[in-house]
């Protein structure tokens, strides 16, 4: 990797790849509709809508590698934005580096793809079957970038599980403000269902590995220590000594109240949060792990740890250039829910 362009490099998962490839030494390019504040000075910046075939050329001038991470998150709740940004966005970022030569491409996707698997493990044998827009447009990009490997472009896909790390809020900020302020945080039922996050710094070190590695490969990214959703959260609470406690509700009804919630637009969630909040999904990651002399570092609590300790000691910027994932959320009708707890 010499000259490396970094779709969505104004993101929060983004941002924390182009730190990793800068202190490697390759000259790196970011193409996004913004720059953010604290984007290094020596990036070279494109400002430009992947929705835009036209828009990619200059940005695609010199390079050698593409890591493809600009993505409408499930927050977004809009179809036609996962459809034209997520899939669409997708085709023009990979006819793009078809024509400009580049010599490896990897797309950031998502878990997304499974919806609610069969049976965990899942495998990077285990069939897709999205269950909501989000998921279905990740997956459809994958298969854009299928046809695209027919055509030669060497193209990697790269899945991860829930992304947690430092500077992390987005909904993530709605559980540390409760504990922050000692209130208890729900779980479905027992929560005693396995769920699986991948932090930051794990799934940029596992993309680094993946570029470097010649032939189109897809690879599931997690975790390799975790816990059940009830354990993950006490953890963080036994550790924010605030007093907050893990409190179940009947999964049924909180599932219908909050689908319809999401719904009314009354709470700051999307589909595929009511879907699997309360349902294990973790991967089988032993095929990066062998492959790419990969070992991920974090576990569940100590990631959900650091960034709440991040939240506490870096507020978020407010000057508008931050990313869904790296800004605050309004709570909604959420701020009630917790004196019921």
């Amino acid at each position: 990797m010499n000259h490396v362009l970094v779709t969505g490099g104004s993101g929060y998962f983004g941002l924390i790849l182009v730190g990793k490839l800068l202190q490697r030494g390759c000259k790196v390019s970011v193409l996004d509709i913004q720059r953010a504040q604290d984007m290094p000075e020596e990036v070279d910046f494109h400002l430009g809508d992947v929705r835009h075939l036209a828009a990619l050329e200059a940005p695609f001038e010199g390079v050698d590698t593409v890591f493809h991470c600009v993505a409408q998150v499930p927050l977004v709740r809009d179809k036609e934005l996962f459809e034209s940004v997520n899939r669409e966005g997708t085709r023009n970022v990979l006819e793009q580096s078809l024509k400009a030569g580049c010599s490896k491409v990897l797309y950031i996707s998502s878990s997304a793809v499974f919806g609610i698997p069969r049976s965990n493990p899942v495998t990077e044998k285990t069939p897709p079957t999205p269950m909501e827009a989000y998921g279905k447009a990740k997956y459809e990009a994958e298969l854009l970038c299928q046809d695209y490997q027919k055509q030669g472009l060497d193209v990697s896909i790269i899945r991860p599980r829930t992304i947690v790390g430092h500077g992390r809020l987005g909904i993530f900020q709605i559980l540390f403000d409760w504990i922050k302020h000692g209130y208890n945080v729900p779980v479905f039922g027992r929560g005693d269902n396995l769920y699986q996050f991948v932090h930051a710094d794990d799934l940029a070190e596992a993309c680094l590995a993946a570029a470097a590695r010649p032939g189109a490969e897809t690879y599931n990214i997690g975790a390799a220590d975790f816990d059940t959703m009830r354990n993950s959260l006490q953890a963080l609470c036994d550790y924010a000594g605030t007093g907050s406690r893990v409190r179940g509700v009947p999964q049924g009804p909180t599932e219908f109240l909050m689908k319809l919630a999401i719904r009314l637009r009354l709470v700051p969630l999307a589909s595929y949060h009511s879907l699997m909040y309360g349902r294990s999904l973790y991967f089988d990651i032993s095929k990066a792990q062998q492959d790419l002399n990969w070992k991920p570092a974090y576990s569940n609590s100590e990631m959900l740890i650091e960034s709440y300790c991040n939240y506490l000691t870096a507020p978020p910027t407010s000057d508008g250039t931050a990313s869904v994932h790296r800004s605050r959320v309004k709570h909604g009708l959420l701020w009630l829910i917790k004196f019921f707890l």
